[in-house]
């Protein structure tokens, strides 16, 4: 069991590779004790050996209510409270046309990132209201596919357009509460999900292309000013995305 110190607590879903575990190593650098969970506790621990300050390590399927909970009683149990939840796990389809994709594979994407985040966000506003202080930060990630679609991705594409809903709603709910809600929607950080873009993914119009990335740094870098912010100040939505990505007129 890690020391726990009197810092700010972090729980990042989705923490053992890519953006996930970017966010988790700079919110551990800068003092916050945080908490990563994933399906796959040998690359969740090996994320975890590298904080700078205590970090614990969860398997947990975030489709799962059961599982989300005992995410939420371990970070209270260890450090005291939680004051940032970072919904970032996600996955993808096959991408296929619509008529070829299964119902499970709709269902598996629906349950890990729409589900998912809902269930994390309902556990985090539950113990956000009874702490002391109360209070804290939910920042989904959306993904650039909240705003715009690549070729065969209707499950993916409609979970995160369903993210901007959500986060806005739980952004009027918290208010009260003093629990603020925010939405960072990543395009083409460079990660294992993504590598295939450096050697060309399917464009609208039939051709694969190359397409730019950036460093996943920057992105943690993003979603740690969004964490930072004092108490009356959010980020309601930010687009951090490489420069050089066919986004802007996509279609």
């Amino acid at each position: 069991m890690p020391e726990v110190k009197d810092s700010r607590v972090a729980v990042v879903t989705g923490g053992g590779t890519g953006v996930g575990a970017a966010v988790a190593r700079a919110l551990a650098s800068t003092g916050w004790s945080t908490i990563i969970c994933g399906r796959r506790l040998e690359i969740l621990e090996s994320v975890a050996a590298g904080f700078d300050e205590p970090g614990l390590t969860a398997r947990v399927d975030v489709g799962d209510p059961s599982d989300v909970d005992r995410l939420f009683e371990l970070a209270v149990e260890t450090f005291g409270r939680v004051d940032l939840l970072f919904n970032n796990a996600g996955i993808g389809a096959p991408p296929l046309p619509i008529e070829e994709l299964s119902v499970d594979a709709w269902r598996r994407v629906v349950d890990t990132n729409l589900t998912g985040s809902w269930l994390c966000a309902r556990a985090a506003f539950a113990q956000m209201k009874r702490q002391s202080p109360t209070g804290g930060r939910i920042i989904n990630n959306g993904s650039v596919s909240a705003q715009t679609p690549r070729p065969f991705s209707s499950p993916y594409t409609a979970t995160k357009h369903a993210i901007t809903g959500l986060t806005k709603a739980l952004a009027l709910e918290g208010r009260v509460h003093g629990i603020t809600v925010g939405q960072i929607d990543i395009g083409n950080a460079l990660t294992p999900l993504t590598a295939a873009m450096t050697e060309g993914v399917l464009q609208p119009d039939g051709s694969i292309e190359v397409e730019s990335t950036m460093d996943v740094e920057e992105v943690a870098k993003a979603v740690l000013m969004m964490a930072e912010l004092p108490p009356e100040a959010n980020v309601l939505t930010m687009t951090v995305m490489a420069n050089g990505m066919p986004l802007v007129g996509r279609g």
